[in-house]
């Protein structure tokens, strides 16, 4: 009996032994031992997480930390620079009031001023002191940034207004300045015109009042020179607005008296009139008497002192009472014949409306209107400076030059500067003369030039 109990048991324990051996076996391969590992690993995961965390969180503090500081030294520096400004600003400011307060002297204003300026210079000062020391306003520079600017504004509105003031107070002076001069003006003009009156009028001329003919040389032709030229230019003013009055387009009558000429301005049109005026005045000058009367004349030596002696009586005289004391006169042909030329028929109508001036001078009488007064002022002083002309030894010749010849500053005298400055604004080398105005004269070695338009 016991033999058959340990044979039954023992096959059932070995087998059971068997058995959890091979449980054994099959966790070994099938890894049921690292369960433990995992957690450990997820645990040590979770560790290394919060710890680079931490990390990035103090590194990220840190970085903000130092935006923020160098934002707010940024802040105190621009602070400081619109602080800086707006002392300039009103250090400025300050110099503006006095220099207003020196013209018109203001001893106050000055005093007040220069204290000023020397205030914003030590606040100038203290800035710079602060910038070397590195003493910023740390604490609200948004506020100091803000009242700097509005600070500055003010000083610059301040010196804008003390800048008006001083235009305003130079701007009244040069009005009382504009005022005296115009009052200058007028009185020189009215100089100007009774000088005028008296240079035109028939009476003794005051710089060959004691002219005696021993002692007649180049200037006085020069002067006289200069008086005629001043005649015919105050008859072609007369001449022009008679022409406008009747309607005449003054710029299309010019381009006929002188067709191709470009003028430069609108008022140097009165040239070419006063070149027609000359033109016609004074053909036949190097002739004696014109070439209008054929009486004999004495040799060289009493045919100066003849023609001298008529420079005398009539320039002492008024042509209106020569022409009717001498109607007959070398003068008195000259006067008529030089009109009959110089006015044309129909100029003459489209001025009066009529023929009468020209009817009463072939009828040998002389007109009394105004027109013919002028003119025949302008004649006598063209027929004084002949007779001066031939009163010299040798004879005063006339000269003109033709168009498209040089310009010579030796025998001519522009009369439009601007013809030496070519289209392009450098200087013209070669200008051409357009045509004469007046004539030039040459007395020995003496030359008057020839006044020209040059194109």
């Amino acid at each position: 009996m016991d033999s058959v109990n340990k044979s039954a048991v023992t096959p059932s324990k070995s087998k059971f032994a068997r058995t959890f051996a091979k449980v054994l076996h099959i966790r070994s391969l099938t890894g049921g031992n690292q369960k433990p590992k995992f957690s450990e690993h997820v645990k040590d995961d979770v560790v290394k997480k919060d710890v680079v965390k931490s990390e990035l969180l103090k590194k990220t503090q840190f970085k903000s930390f130092d935006d923020e500081d160098e934002k707010h030294q940024k802040a105190a520096a621009e602070a400081f620079l619109a602080k800086l400004f707006a002392n300039v600003s009103a250090v400025k400011a300050a110099y503006a009031q006095l220099q207003f307060a020196q013209s018109p002297y203001d001893p106050d204003g000055i005093q007040s001023a220069d204290d000023l300026v020397v205030s914003e210079l030590k606040s100038l000062s203290e800035l710079k002191q602060c910038f070397v020391k590195k003493q910023f306003d740390e604490y609200s520079p948004e506020k100091t940034h803000l009242l700097a600017e509005i600070q500055e504004q003010k000083s610059v509105l301040k010196t804008y207004d003390i800048m008006g003031k001083k235009l305003d107070s130079q701007l009244k002076l040069k009005e009382s300045e504009l005022m005296f001069l115009r009052e200058k003006l007028v009185e020189a003009n009215k100089e100007n015109k009774l000088l005028e009156k008296r240079l035109n009028a028939s009476g003794p001329v005051s710089p060959l009042d004691n002219l005696h003919f021993p002692s007649l040389n180049p200037s006085h032709f020069i002067m006289f020179h200069r008086q005629t030229i001043r005649s015919i230019r105050s008859f072609v003013r007369l001449l022009s607005k008679e022409l406008v009055d009747a309607g005449w387009k003054l710029d299309a009558a010019a381009s006929s008296i002188e067709p191709g000429i470009e003028f430069s301005k609108a008022n140097d049109i009165c040239y070419a009139f006063e070149s027609f005026v000359s033109r016609e005045m004074f053909d036949g000058f190097n002739y004696p008497n014109f070439s209008i009367s054929t009486e004999p004349l004495p040799e060289q030596k009493k045919r100066q002192k003849l023609f001298y002696d008529r420079f005398t009586e009539l320039r002492s005289t008024k042509p209106a009472d020569y022409l009717a004391w001498k109607p007959k006169s070398t003068f008195s042909r000259f006067c008529r014949a030089k009109y009959l030329k110089l006015i044309h028929p129909k100029m003459e109508d489209s001025i009066f409306g009529n023929l009468d001036q020209r009817n009463i001078l072939n009828s040998g009488e002389y007109p009394e209107s105004t027109f013919f007064s002028a003119y025949s002022d302008m004649a006598k002083r063209i027929w004084l400076l002949h007779c001066l002309a031939f009163s010299f030894d040798p004879v005063a010749s006339i000269f003109q030059l033709s168009k498209g010849n040089r310009f010579s500053d030796v025998y001519m005298e522009s009369l439009n500067e601007e013809a030496f400055i070519s289209w392009d604004g450098a200087p013209e080398t070669e200008p051409r003369v357009g045509f004469t105005v007046v004539p030039g004269f040459k007395i020995g070695k003496t030359v008057i030039q020839c006044q020209v338009y040059l194109c």
